[in-house]
């Protein structure tokens, strides 16, 4: 037992945990020996089983996927995190990144990609997180978001203008290259795809 590959799984739905334990028990060198759906509780989890990798889902209940991963390295700077999610341009991801995740690995991939992740993470090969190609790709300047934002608020163009001290035209630049990252063709998907990956949070 003492050979194999200790896991640590988070996610705010149990039924993922349990599915994502199956697959991983099955491996001759991995084994799962905590679940928990709470960001609360992984520290706890964490202190107690010291898994060699930990699979962290960024929307939790309480406290989130990044604030637990802060909270895990900032008392284990040696934990290894590799973060699940939906979305690859998700910029929770490259925050996640940021405070210290290893990886990242879609919740659709085949399980095969999920095993490899875990193993390849384990032997000491991460994602960068200063580069992460996939997801810097797909982030949008503090500028986008910040037009993101004010979309949320209910703002037009000419109130948006106003509001960040540019030109209405640049308004229409920033909306233009929005819609070309998130692939959306007006203002409210926009939205709804930024509230979504977490670029946008709702008050």
């Amino acid at each position: 037992m003492s050979d194999r590959i200790t896991v640590m799984c988070v996610d705010d739905h149990s039924v993922v945990l349990d599915g994502i334990a199956l697959v991983l028990n099955l491996q001759t060198d991995i084994t799962v020996v905590a679940t928990t759906t709470r960001g609360e509780d992984a520290l706890e989890l964490y202190r107690k089983h010291r898994p060699d990798v930990t699979l962290m889902d960024l929307r939790l209940r309480g406290m989130d996927g990044v604030d637990t991963i802060k909270a895990i390295r900032g008392e284990f700077p040696e934990a290894r995190v590799v973060v699940l999610t939906m979305y690859e341009g998700d910029q929770d991801v490259y925050r996640a990144l940021a405070a210290g995740a290893d990886a990242y690995v879609l919740k659709d991939s085949h399980s095969d990609e999920l095993i490899r992740v875990v193993r390849d993470v384990h032997e000491g090969r991460t994602v960068d997180p200063g580069a992460p190609n996939s997801v810097a790709h797909a982030a949008l300047s503090r500028r986008e978001q910040q037009v993101l934002q004010l979309i949320a608020a209910g703002m037009r163009n000419r109130e948006m203008a106003a509001r960040m001290g540019i030109s209405e035209e640049t308004v229409h630049t920033h909306l233009r290259n929005i819609f070309q990252k998130l692939s959306v063709s007006d203002r409210a998907h926009a939205l709804a795809v930024a509230v979504r990956r977490g670029i946008v949070h709702l008050r």
